[in-house]
């Protein structure tokens, strides 16, 4: 058994890897009962010669061979999501290369799911803004997508969100762009825990009042509307608004605390998911899905569920920082070959934090080379003055 040195509590304590890591084999998504997206991140160039804070900086080789990797095991990726830094990190000239790449290397495969994000991210809030700017802005980024031959993830909007006066005017927009789109797109819901810009989306503070505006954008526009995701963070929530969708819309999950047991559903329905969390946990949760298409659902919930402490943690307050933990779980399995992220992102949590990160992906099984995850956090520490 192998045994670290962590900090916890203020104080040096050992710990004993005990996970025995779960197997990565290839998997076709069609033995999977549910639609999987991965929101994947992207991997910062260390050896660019530029300001971090103010130029992203791109290792677009390892970036790309990350999504094979995501489609190898089944999953298809969320493409130029907040995961990759949208809006932290990664403005919309870099998501717009990354959108093309991306779709150019999904076209070279038959198996490769893929739905990019567009936005409104390339402008500015402020009081030249107007709805008519808004849905502009929403149309230059879909024409981007569907010229490269991608299927849309609608984003929520900074630039609405100060905008707008109420609920009418958030249908206003999403009318208006529902109705031009190519193919039926993702309503993406994102809530103000993952970026408090968002706060009050849908006209109302109030989280219930406000998805009575948003089923009532979808019920119009059903027949544009393949799913919708909601970042809320709580299971009542997205279980409320799944029993009310029509019923050729998908309820995507995009709760980071409660996916296992949404995604297995009840009686009633089930979520399908498109999740950061699985950018970090991708064999585990292709495992998983496979086991539940054999309707193991014991496997299921004894592969996922001891993954979700660990999303726990990775998307704790201050949310918006759980980049930061996706891409050091990438580096500690030898996916890339530094903790360095694009706007030095990789500074946002504590080595507190990191370090107990690294217990719970160990007990989750997701190291995949423990040996070679405990050289890297080795290394970590080492920076931190811990040896």
């Amino acid at each position: 058994m192998t045994t670290i040195n962590l900090p916890v509590d203020g104080k040096i304590v050992p710990y004993t890897l005990t996970g025995t890591p779960i197997e990565i084999n290839k998997r076709d998504a069609k033995s999977f009962p549910r639609i999987a997206f991965a929101a994947a991140h992207v991997v910062a160039d260390p050896l660019a010669d530029n300001d971090p804070w103010l130029t992203p900086a791109i290792d677009w080789e390892r970036t790309l061979a990350f999504r094979h990797r995501l489609w190898d095991l089944g999953l298809g990726v969320a493409e130029a999501m907040d995961t990759a830094q949208r809006g932290m990190g990664l403005g919309w000239p870099e998501a717009r290369d990354l959108i093309r790449r991306a779709l150019a290397e999904a076209a070279g495969r038959k198996d490769a799911l893929i739905a990019c994000g567009a936005g409104t991210d390339h402008l500015t809030p402020g009081p030249n803004v107007t709805v008519d700017t808004i849905i502009k802005a929403y149309e230059e980024q879909i024409e981007t997508v569907e010229a490269a031959g991608g299927r849309i993830i609608l984003m929520a909007s900074r630039a609405l969100a100060v905008t707008a006066k109420g609920p009418d005017d958030y249908v206003r927009v999403y009318d208006r762009i529902l109705r031009q789109v190519k193919e039926p797109v993702v309503i993406h819901w994102l809530g103000e825990m993952f970026d408090p810009a968002l706060e009050g989306y849908w006209g109302n503070g109030d989280h219930l009042k406000a998805m009575e505006t948003c089923l009532q954008v979808i019920e119009a526009n059903a027949a544009k509307v393949d799913g919708i995701k909601i970042s809320l963070l709580s299971k009542e929530k997205e279980v409320t608004m799944r029993r009310q969708l029509p019923k050729s819309v998908r309820m995507y999950t995009g709760d980071d605390f409660n996916y296992a047991e949404l995604i297995a559903g009840d009686e009633q329905g089930h979520s399908d998911a498109l999740l950061g969390i699985f950018d970090a946990i991708a064999p585990a949760a292709s495992a998983a899905l496979e086991a539940l298409g054999r309707k193991s659902n014991h496997e299921f919930f004894d592969l996922l569920e001891p993954t979700v402490p660990l999303s726990r943690h990775i998307f704790k307050a201050p949310t918006r920082f759980y980049k930061t933990g996706v891409v050091f779980l990438a580096y500690l399995n030898g996916l890339q070959d530094h903790f360095t992220m694009v706007g030095g992102q990789q500074s946002t949590r504590s080595l507190t934090h990191l370090a107990e990160l690294f217990r719970l992906a160990d007990k989750a099984r997701v190291l995949a080379d423990p040996e070679l995850a405990v050289t890297r956090m080795k290394q970590v520490l080492a920076v931190h003055g811990v040896h």
